[in-house]
């Protein structure tokens, strides 16, 4: 069973520039997703694909392979992680290397846990789910948010306005840090979420997306929290 992890990190940010190689707390950030991957023992091939040389000079740096650049039809702002994923597994099918299995480990995933990247994997195999991400449980029922018209404050399900937030059941969104798939399935759908996706929860202290400065901070924090308890290396 040949395993691939993919990390996608492309030169171009606009939010926070320079961001998949900005420092966190120490060394660049894809470093931490580099690390992951490496050191869980799940891989034959780690690598990362970029448009940019600098990036591409990182990766190398902290272990990381990367044996060709980011073409620049998914270079732009429009291309999807499937088309990103499609072009690395069709170059490396042309160079003669397949894989059953790969995990495409986004580069701004610092929180991201090598016992999560390995309970991930074991659920996928024994499950034989196509793909595999972890996800994060609304602090607050969706059921009972609001949307606003001007200043008018207007719930989105009104029928529960009256509901218990206890009864309401649990919502959960991606955690937004990877994906185990099914590398045959994936190039016959081209999809990261199917009929048959499973999921594995993750805590508030392992979960941080990172869009701007204060969530960078925010991360830094959770990230500094975790290393007091020392449950940032598992």
């Amino acid at each position: 069973m040949k395993n691939i992890a993919i990390i996608p990190a492309r030169g171009g940010s606009k939010r926070i520039p320079r961001k998949n190689i900005k420092d966190f707390l120490g060394k660049p950030i894809i470093a931490y997703s580099i690390e992951a991957a490496l050191h869980s023992g799940l891989f034959e091939e780690v690598m990362v694909s970029t448009d940019d040389e600098e990036i591409a000079a990182v990766a190398k740096k902290y272990g990381a392979n990367v044996p060709f650049l980011r073409s620049s039809a998914t270079s732009d702002d429009f291309a999807t992680t499937a088309s990103v994923l499609t072009e690395v597994l069709q170059e490396y099918a042309t160079a003669g290397a397949n894989f059953e299995y790969g995990c495409c480990l986004y580069p701004t995933a610092p929180l991201v846990k090598i016992t999560s990247i390995k309970e991930a994997f074991e659920l996928t195999t024994s499950q034989q789910y196509h793909t595999v991400f972890p996800v994060l449980r609304y602090s607050y029922p969706i059921w009972r948010s609001l949307t606003m018209v001007g200043d008018k404050a207007l719930m989105n399900c009104p029928e529960h306005l009256l509901s218990r937030s206890q009864d309401l059941p649990a919502s959960f969104h991606d955690a937004g840090q990877f994906y185990w798939f099914n590398v045959k399935v994936f190039m016959e759908k081209q999809e990261l979420f199917t009929n048959n996706t499973g999921a594995i929860e993750l805590s508030e202290l392992e979960v941080q997306d990172i869009d701007n400065l204060s969530d960078w901070k925010l991360a830094e924090l959770k990230y500094s929290l975790r290393a007091t308890e020392g449950t940032n290396n598992e």
